[in-house]
């Protein structure tokens, strides 16, 4: 294949199929690489997001047409409304309809993976454990988070809220507010409020609509309280600004320190020369509020005239893990890079992240974006991963059930499908290994208040719990 000049816009491409985007940030100006076979194509420019096996285009209703003349025209013309502009100038005509078969066969063959549940011995090597598939039948399980009782409350992105327990997943939970699910967004993090025996606050971040009645959405965070089945005195604490159009990057998981500040992060929402380096608008940043929405008097940029006050650090590109370290209280976040250049940071306040003047990723076609992985006043990562593992959900190994891991972070892979174990000393990864091989693609990872580990993957959507053996 020869090489196809890029236009005199960055070229944002996507793949939109029954809500599942991949966004491509394409450098205005270079030439991209060169191309081969559908596989490789696929391989290069939308395995991160939908799956090395072509998961996302399994048992899905798409939004344009199953056929192959929507797909060929989706990926040549895009679908300028949920923000896919053309792959016209990036692919030819032959390497588009080869594309479409590619897509379409896999879709046809169906979904053959089962995850590994009963008595097999998962051999890692510190701790040998077992899993079970405890919640099954759902779609894209997003957040986790487990009540008194040890009921399990469980957001799916479509903008569902189940509550399992003993053994039973209930009717989804009414009184949710008006959560919009497209691209990237949807009903996403849910949390307990460190004192919710006291007080019952339940905490959800989630995608929302604006006012004007355009197709237009912001990152929000809500809390509620629930009553049986259903959500009472819902408010926001929390919203975005400003609205975008866009479908990608929103966020955003919540985590909470032990003086009553809520962590979470907004994306920058597919804008990346405009929104992470400036601190006049809330995306593409880590914020900190308090439980009631209130802006600590302490934030970084609270006295600074036109920055966001919730702001607490920034040069950001899409936050999608965040845990308190169990020993020094210190905020942890796990980043989505473009092509490599994930992250693991530690975030303090006030600081700048670099994104997107620094990194250690590339376009999806293999063009640059920034020479520079360094730059002063920039903020290194602890960790960055190059090639791409899409890291979704994150968590400090915590109580003593499994020996070994004691205090290691713990976090998915969308597209390499494994569970990726951390070991630290102290600010430093010293050590890592893939758990779970070919699981699926992991959406989120928890311990729960007793301390057992549960892993949330989907398409097929299930919850997995690790026991440990030995």
């Amino acid at each position: 294949m020869g090489r196809y000049k890029l236009g005199f816009f960055s070229l944002l491409a996507i793949f939109t199929l029954g809500g599942f985007v991949l966004w491509c940030d394409e450098n205005e100006n270079e030439d991209a690489t060169s191309f081969g076979t559908a596989p490789e194509n696929y391989a290069k420019l939308c395995a991160s997001c939908h799956g090395i096996h072509q998961e996302s285009f399994i048992n899905r209703e798409w939004m344009f047409g199953n056929q192959k003349p929507n797909l060929i025209h989706s990926i040549t013309y895009g679908q300028l409304d949920l923000g896919m502009v053309p792959f016209e100038q990036l692919l030819s005509t032959q390497e588009i309809s080869e594309m479409a078969d590619f897509i379409l066969a896999r879709a046809k063959e169906g979904n053959h993976f089962v995850p590994v549940s009963g008595p097999e011995i998962n051999v890692s090597e510190k701790v040998n454990f077992r899993v079970d598939t405890i919640v099954d039948g759902l779609d894209i399980p997003w957040g986790l988070t487990f009540l008194p009782n040890g009921d399990l409350l469980i957001t799916e992105r479509s903008g569902k809220l189940f509550r399992f327990s003993n053994g039973t997943l209930s009717e989804p939970i009414s009184g949710l507010p008006n959560v919009i699910s497209y691209g990237q967004g949807g009903l996403m993090d849910i949390a307990l409020h460190p004192d919710y025996e006291k007080n019952g606050w339940i905490y959800m971040t989630y995608s929302k609509a604006a006012p004007n009645g355009k197709r237009e959405g912001s990152t929000a965070v809500c809390r509620a309280k629930l009553d049986g089945n259903t959500l009472t005195q819902l408010e926001d604490i929390f919203v975005a600004q400003p609205y975008s159009s866009k479908g990608q990057h929103w966020g955003s998981k919540l985590a909470f320190d032990d003086k009553g500040h809520v962590f979470f992060g907004v994306g920058d929402r597919g804008q990346r020369d405009v929104n992470p380096q400036t601190l006049t608008n809330h995306c593409g940043k880590i914020h900190r509020i308090m439980d009631d929405g209130k802006i600590p008097a302490d934030n970084p940029f609270v006295h600074e005239e036109n920055a966001m006050p919730s702001i607490y650090s920034y040069g950001h590109r899409n936050p999608q893990g965040t845990a308190i370290h169990p020993i020094t209280g210190e905020l942890w976040e796990s980043e989505h890079g473009p092509r490599g250049g994930d992250e693991i940071n530690r975030i303090q306040p006030g600081l700048n992240y670099g994104w997107p003047v620094i990194s250690y990723g590339i376009n999806y076609n293999g063009t640059t974006f920034t020479d520079l992985t360094a730059k002063d006043g920039m903020e290194q990562p602890i960790h960055y991963y190059d090639p791409s593992i899409a890291p979704c959900g994150m968590t400090f190994v915590t109580g003593n059930r499994y020996k070994g891991w004691e205090n290691n972070l713990l976090l998915g892979s969308l597209s390499f499908r494994y569970l990726e174990r951390v070991e630290l000393e102290g600010n430093k990864v010293v050590h890592t290994e893939k758990l779970l091989p070919e699981i699926g693609r992991v959406r989120n990872v928890k311990v729960s208040p007793d301390g057992y580990i549960y892993v949330a993957i989907e398409k097929p959507g299930k919850i997995l719990k690790l026991y440990p053996v030995n």
